[in-house]
């Protein structure tokens, strides 16, 4: 039975898009009848090769694009309304982050942004530098980060106001196997709290990980949507795994088999420890006694992520709430000049010859010409500019 209204989180009928050219024409179709229905609490996974409309379709649930034609909802609402938007986490697949702003700089400047009070701001920066990894980074500028430490921080950011529905466009581009699983946990573990997650990803492991359902888009069109368990299940195949036993067992388990079944439809192995679990129990070993000025392992989800009785959605004020303490807001804004003028501190002064620069800022024809420099031949001169 489909899901009521009230525990759909985004609802969408007919959906479609066409992009247009100068002249009004259609150009490309980018989205063809969608129908999408994403319940309450699922993790749901948007599947396409390049230019099938997911970064479309994104768009539009996002409020950044309009369809053409069909209609709709997110919580019910518009795409475009800001109460609906207050809701909502977002990790695009490039990060953008102030580079001459440290990591905790970020946090605090989009928390204000938020509205969340300077004890949740403290409290969340703390929690989430700390979940992606990044707590021993928090005072290093942006610009300097690697692009798998830009996606955790970018990660962290997406995380900041406990959204009820988080979408994220490939949330593991970039990252290092040990921020591969922890996304992944931090995925399931908000799934467990009954919010809603919408990702994309090429990396199709990944998401047979973790989503409950997945739509796959080809052309712009839907060509299947479901349970990720009924859509992969073999229903001609089964599989039996046990303890090592003597070859005299296997052999009589593989007889016995064989009465229903071919022999060559039957194929003993030994089963092999995943590469992502090895590397994961490699590093972890070396975590606690290795210097590193990169990401570390992260220390679990946060606290307030994982706490399903701490739910302040006080924070999530309508728009006409939303005012920022605009004295906060300019202190914050004089980071840029106060950052670099610590730098010029510790480095060398260096003295300018005070005579040299006024002649280099001077009128260029009061210049006289040096004794060296070469005479040029004014007749070929207006020859060539003839």
């Amino acid at each position: 039975m489909p899901p009521t209204e009230a525990e759909t989180v985004i609802a969408g009928d007919n959906v479609g898009k066409v992009f247009k050219d100068f002249w009004g024409r259609n150009k490309i179709t980018a989205l063809s009848d969608v129908d999408i229905q994403v319940p309450r609490g699922s993790i749901f996974g948007l599947l396409g090769p390049n230019g099938a409309g997911k970064s479309t379709l994104i768009k539009l649930i996002l409020g950044h694009l309009y369809p053409t034609n069909g209609h709709l909802a997110i919580f019910g609402k518009s795409p475009r309304d800001v109460a609906a938007k207050n809701h909502i986490g977002y990790l695009p697949e490039r990060s953008y982050l102030y580079k001459q702003l440290t990591a905790a700089e970020i946090l605090k400047y989009f928390g204000m942004i938020l509205n969340l009070s300077k004890e949740q701001i403290e409290n969340r920066t703390r929690q989430l530098l700390e979940m992606v990894g990044l707590e021993s980074a928090r005072d290093r500028m942006s610009g300097e980060f690697s692009h798998g430490m830009g996606r955790r921080l970018g990660l962290a950011q997406a995380l900041l106001n406990d959204p009820d529905l988080l979408i994220l466009d490939e949330p593991t581009a970039g990252l290092d196997p040990v921020g591969c699983r922890e996304v992944k946990d931090l995925i399931i573990t908000l799934g467990k709290r009954g919010k809603t997650v919408l990702l994309t990803s090429h990396l199709l492991s990944d998401v047979e990980d973790v989503c409950d359902e997945l739509m796959l888009l080809y052309g712009g069109r839907v060509q299947t949507v479901g349970k990720v368990d009924d859509l992969l299940r073999r229903q001609d195949r089964m599989s039996l795994e046990f303890p090592k036993v003597t070859d005299a067992t296997l052999d009589a388990a593989v007889a016995a088999l064989v009465n229903e079944v071919p022999r060559n439809a039957v194929t003993p192995g030994v089963p092999s420890e995943n590469l992502e679990r090895y590397f994961l129990r490699m590093v972890a070993q070396r975590d606690g006694d290795t210097e590193t000025a990169g990401a570390r392992m992260g220390k679990g989800v946060a606290e307030y992520l994982r706490d399903t009785e701490y739910k302040d959605h006080s924070l999530l004020t309508d728009s006409a709430d939303s005012a920022i303490d605009t004295d906060t807001l300019q202190s914050l804004s004089t980071v840029e000049e106060a950052e670099p003028a610590k730098a010029l501190d510790a480095a060398p002064q260096v003295s300018v010859d005070a005579a040299a620069l006024d002649d280099l800022s001077g009128d260029p024809q009061a210049i006289e010409p040096n004794d060296d420099d070469e005479a040029i031949d004014k007749g070929l001169l207006d020859d060539l500019t003839k």
